[in-house]
């Protein structure tokens, strides 16, 4: 058997979020179809998204220390992570927020 075949060929999610419990939420409706990296803070995201080169970034916006707006703003100026799609998942409902 070949390692080709042998490797996960399931596209591969950062998902970033500082609350365990949404962390658990998402892998648990997740993990059958995606390999799953996760991250609870900016720094930690940045990272493994350069390290790992994810297809899709599921990312928080209020964490402490770096917000998820500036870990976005981060990750589009390097050139490296910059085609990367991001989804912001919050539970802000202003639509500023959004």
């Amino acid at each position: 058997m070949s390692q080709t075949s042998t490797q996960d060929r399931r596209p591969q999610l950062l998902v970033v979020d500082d609350e365990p419990a949404n962390l658990q939420v998402l892998r648990h409706i997740l993990q059958d179809d995606y390999r799953l990296l996760f991250a609870k803070e900016g720094a930690k995201a940045l990272e493994l998204a350069h390290r790992e080169q994810p297809e899709l970034i599921l990312l928080d916006v209020m964490m402490p220390g770096m917000t998820g707006f500036e870990v976005c703003a981060q990750l589009k100026a390097d050139p490296r992570t910059a085609m990367i799609p991001v989804i912001f998942v919050t539970a802000l409902a202003d639509v500023a927020d959004e």
